[in-house]
């Protein structure tokens, strides 16, 4: 009899907290991220602003990488500034130069411009315009590492303030402390520091993309670089 009241009350002990974990995996599934947010309180409202303009420049300068390695990569462009040169069309080469608004098109427009002088002043303003060009594609890409680096810090500043504020409830509380007290401090101590990590993360892996993109850009840049100073150099 007593074993059976025994297994009864261990049955419905087991249901409870059964029952008890699933409320509170429920309630931890039906947070958001928006709830999240909102806990970390102000700092987090400056990690979300600083996310939004570190992606809104990612796409920005990845669509600007993308044209530009496009046009670097056209070898019909080139065959075509290559035949104007030979049928000695230099009003046609500029002019087509002129038109294609690309990286690669404003320095050729340039050797173009200074045909005449000595090929090495020819080829050190194409590579100061080509300089000036990755200028042009960088910009903005720094900013994104800086976000990357500033994010992790921001979020640790959140963990600071976090932890001070329960420190001061504690002392504010005297005896009379509380887990409930100390809770929303440490709360937004941890989640702005997850806040600070994802932000850094995702700016660190968007800052990594852009510069390969550049790398690539520039080799490509050099390249068409060197196709034009050998075409000046061949006979006429």
């Amino acid at each position: 009899m007593n074993s059976t009241i025994l297994m009864i009350l261990n049955q419905v002990a087991t249901e409870n907290v059964a029952e008890g974990v699933v409320k509170t995996a429920t309630k931890a599934d039906a947070m958001s991220l928006w709830d999240l947010a909102l806990k970390g309180g102000w700092i987090m409202a400056v990690l979300v602003l600083l996310l939004i303009l570190a992606i809104y420049i990612a796409i920005e300068r990845y669509l600007a990488l993308r044209n530009a390695m496009k046009a670097a990569s056209d070898n019909q462009f080139m065959a075509n500034i290559r035949q104007y040169i030979h049928e000695d069309n230099i009003d046609g080469a500029k002019s087509l130069a002129k038109q294609t608004q690309t990286p690669i098109g404003r320095m050729v427009d340039k050797g173009l411009s200074r045909l005449g002088r000595p090929l090495p002043d020819i080829q050190a303003a194409i590579e100061n315009e080509g300089q000036m060009e990755v200028a042009r594609l960088e910009k903005g890409v720094s900013l994104v590492a800086t976000v990357a680096s500033l994010g992790p810090m921001i979020g640790f500043l959140g963990t600071v303030t976090g932890m001070i504020t329960a420190f001061r409830d504690m002392a504010e509380a005297g005896n009379n402390i509380e887990i409930g007290l100390l809770a929303s401090g440490i709360y937004t101590a941890m989640v702005t520091t997850v806040g600070g990590l994802i932000v850094g993360i995702i700016c660190y892996f968007l800052h990594n993309i852009l510069v390969a993109r550049i790398n690539k850009v520039v080799f490509d840049l050099e390249l068409r670089a060197t196709e034009f100073m050998d075409l000046l150099h061949e006979p006429a």
